[in-house]
């Protein structure tokens, strides 16, 4: 729970620093677009009048200093239309697809653009000073766009928000691959000790088993001792088989629902019924079945818990699809708390006084690692009760997509 605990920290640390870096980039590229913004302005009204001095240019002018000033501008693209908004002339447009005449129209549609942004600064012909009454032919309007520095600068903040965001994600998933590392190391190692742990004691009681063979052997205990024995084995087995990969044999699923629920039905109150809901044919499948049996029982478990101790009813239901097998458990117990949903699969996650909070971790594990699967709570009330449902391809491969997220939960 801790390393849970320090995984979600550092999830929120790392959303709140993409979104801090994300918003002052935003206010800082939106101050130096604004800068860049008046100091092209500043640049236009310049080569405006370097225009207007050429236009009204004499034998005392300068001409080289107005020229310099007009062919300094590389970057703004600029379209001088005359009062009939017609294109004059233009700088720094790409128009190498468009050739001829449709250029000057495509070149007077582009600075009529800029003129409808504002983009524009009217200077006047001849020795007019006013042009707010004169006609088309006395003035002209130099129209500017936005540098290609500009667009960079404008674009930038959200290429590097789409970075932040790439990180953000290569890091939570690296965190999430380390976490399911640290979670089966766990798993391997607890479950192989408890299977070391075990060998020797089931041995030692074989051999007394033996002994008490020899001397009683009609003694009406002996084949119910002989049964734990085994049983314990079948535990040891299990656990043995933790960490490593499993042998998948072709076995039937309404065989094994029907042997777990006869298993169990023994071993849980009176009160409780059970049922198994089968196509009522063989359902074959690729399982392992001490494995499977093993997840089952642990739902079954669980659901026998959700009862306490009051009259109830368990079904195990079997669904055969054209690839796809799903099989729920259900019960009619307290149900899940909606806010406890998502973390029933957890590790050391329980809602029960007495608990360890592994095995719906386990049977997750064993459903879809070792058998390709998905398991999730597709329904649960307060007070009436829980499905799970296990769904499997009959083919064995994998089931890729999620299917809680198309089925979705169940109100």
């Amino acid at each position: 729970m801790r390393w849970s605990i320090r995984v979600d920290r550092i999830k929120v640390i790392l959303i709140l620093a993409a979104l801090l870096i994300s918003v002052v980039s935003l206010v800082i590229s939106h101050f130096l677009a604004h800068d860049l913004a008046k100091e092209e302005k500043l640049r236009m009204e310049v080569w405006a009048e370097a225009m207007r001095s050429l236009n009204a240019a004499d034998e005392h002018t300068d001409l080289n200093l107005v020229l310099k000033v007009i062919n300094e501008n590389h970057t703004i693209p600029v379209v001088v239309l005359d009062g009939n908004e017609e294109a004059l002339t233009w700088r720094n447009l790409q128009l190498s697809h468009i050739s001829g005449s449709d250029s000057v129209s495509e070149v007077s549609r582009l600075g009529k653009t800029f003129k409808a942004r504002g983009n524009a600064i009217r200077i006047a012909l001849g020795d007019r000073d006013s042009v707010g009454m004169a006609q088309p032919s006395d003035y002209v309007d130099v129209c500017y766009g936005v540098s290609s520095l500009l667009k960079r600068i404008t674009i930038y903040p959200y290429v590097q928000l789409c970075v932040v965001v790439v990180f953000i994600f290569v890091v939570l998933l690296a965190l999430i691959i380390l976490k399911q590392a640290e979670q089966n190391r766990v798993w391997v190692g607890l479950s192989r000790e408890a299977a070391h742990q075990l060998g020797t004691p089931i041995s030692s009681m074989m051999a007394w088993l033996e002994i008490l063979k020899g001397e009683d052997a009609h003694s009406p205990i002996l084949p119910e001792m002989e049964n734990d024995v085994q049983r314990l084995q079948l535990v040891a087995d299990r656990f043995s088989k933790i960490g490593s990969k499993p042998e998948l044999e072709n076995a039937d699923l309404v065989e094994t629902a029907n042997r777990v629920v006869a298993y169990m039905k023994q071993r849980s109150p009176d009160r409780l019924t059970w049922q198994v809901e089968s196509p009522g044919h063989a359902v074959m499948l690729n399982l392992n079945a001490r494995l499977f049996e093993w997840a089952l029982e642990n739902l079954t478990k669980n659901a026998v818990d959700a009862m306490g101790g009051s009259h109830g009813r368990i079904t195990l239901t079997i669904k055969e699809y054209p690839d796809q097998v799903a099989l729920d458990v259900t019960d009619t117990g307290c149900g899940i708390r909606k806010q406890d949903v998502r973390h029933v699969f957890t590790p050391g996650f329980s809602s029960k006084q007495r608990g360890w909070g592994l095995g719906l971790s386990l049977t997750k594990r064993i459903i879809e690692v070792y058998h390709h699967g998905r398991i999730w709570v597709s329904w649960s009330e307060e007070g009436r009760g829980t499905t799970f449902r296990i769904m499997l391809r009959k083919d064995g491969r994998p089931i890729i997509s999620s299917f809680r997220r198309f089925v979705g939960w169940r109100q």
